[in-house]
């Protein structure tokens, strides 16, 4: 079977870089749908403004309603058509990015990615997360390409809480282990493809960064200030991590994530918060050893991701709920079967305990 690896046309990280949007995405259409977040409208809309002024080109601004939702597309499907709309830039978070490239693909346009925040790895893959109004996940939209560019203003993004910086090291933090497993199991990629050796690798330095550089980050963030690593951090949230999970694959930590979106006590936090506690779930599925479980502990504990169910708002652990999650994680088409055995919703239970009793020990 032939290997792939995929990425954007385009990755452009620096300060101060949404103010040159114009000169980055001028070759790419005439008329542009700007998505964004009520707050976030009020925050960028001048600075795009500005540096589309005294141009040719015609910018339709559209505020985002929150969820990754069919429903959602479609609306702004129309409004795409309704204004001759041939390019669409999106300007947010992983709901609103996925949004803008759903859009971007019925409508058979350019994307644009502008993240404000590097809370997920989303931005440079060719897929979107699709979920119901009410924030339950749905399907995954396997997208044919990846986005024409993506464009990270580290100076925006230092500005955003240091909560969801490490949001994204959660996300982040299951790349290498959900590779690894796929690696080991031959499963195919989101592309449907096997891995090149080369998103195997990115996968490995993105956990080497976070591992090296995670904290120093976090504490640059809580400063509101720009630092190597913030750079270097923003870089294994996005890039690092967008491209190792597309092209490295996914496994269980991800359907974990998928699992607990049925629990409302868990409606609260961030997809990476999810994904983090999953990554820790699927070490103790594969029975990895105390030394890399505890390494992966440490470092939650380090930067404040969840190590049990109580820290992820489960104050009380009923088995019946628990089951749910694990019957959840385990649906048809999951990536949770691209682990190296056979997978039951009675062993993702059981993991998810033994998970929560060990991250209390550390507690």
């Amino acid at each position: 079977m032939a290997k792939i690896i995929m990425s954007p046309s385009k990755y452009i990280q620096g300060n101060g870089e949404l103010k040159k949007l114009y000169a980055h995405t001028a070759n790419l259409g005439t008329t542009f749908l700007v998505l964004a977040t009520e707050g976030g409208m009020k925050r960028i809309k001048h600075i795009v403004e500005e540096s589309f002024k005294d141009q040719s080109k015609k910018l339709v601004f559209e505020i985002f309603n929150k969820e990754c939702s069919k429903e959602e597309i479609n609306r702004l499907i129309e409004i795409c058509k309704s204004n001759g709309c041939d390019a669409v830039i999106g300007i947010g978070g992983g709901k609103l990015l996925d949004t803008a490239k759903a859009v971007s693909y019925y409508e058979k346009m350019p994307v644009v990615i502008v993240p404000t925040i590097a809370s997920t790895d989303a931005p440079c893959s060719a897929l979107s997360v699709l979920y119901t109004p009410e924030g339950v996940f749905d399907q995954y939209l396997v997208l044919p390409k990846n986005p024409e560019m993506v464009l990270m203003d580290t100076d925006i993004i230092a500005k955003a809480p240091a909560r969801l910086l490490v949001a994204g090291m959660g996300d982040a933090l299951a790349t290498y282990f959900e590779a690894r497993a796929c690696d080991i199991s031959k499963a195919t990629n989101m592309a449907g493809l096997l891995p090149a050796k080369s998103a195997y690798a990115l996968a490995q330095l993105c956990y080497e960064t976070l591992l090296e550089e995670g904290l120093k980050a976090k504490l640059a963030l809580e400063n509101k200030v720009v630092t190597p690593a913030v750079e270097n951090i923003i870089e294994a949230n996005t890039y690092l991590s967008g491209i190792g999970f597309e092209s490295g694959g996914l496994a269980a930590a991800h359907a974990i994530h998928n699992g607990f979106t049925v629990l409302k006590e868990c409606h609260h936090l961030y997809h990476g918060e999810k994904v983090a506690f999953g990554t820790l779930v699927q070490l103790v599925m594969e029975n990895c050893s105390m030394e890399e479980i505890e390494e992966v502990i440490q470092f939650c504990k380090s930067i404040e991701l969840p190590i049990t169910l109580g820290q992820m708002g489960v104050k009380e652990v009923k088995p019946k709920e628990i089951m749910e999650v694990a019957k959840a994680s385990c649906a048809e088409g999951e990536t949770i079967y691209n682990m190296p055995f056979e997978v039951t919703a009675e062993s993702v239970y059981a993991a998810i305990l033994t998970a929560d009793a060990i991250g209390k020990r550390y507690l």
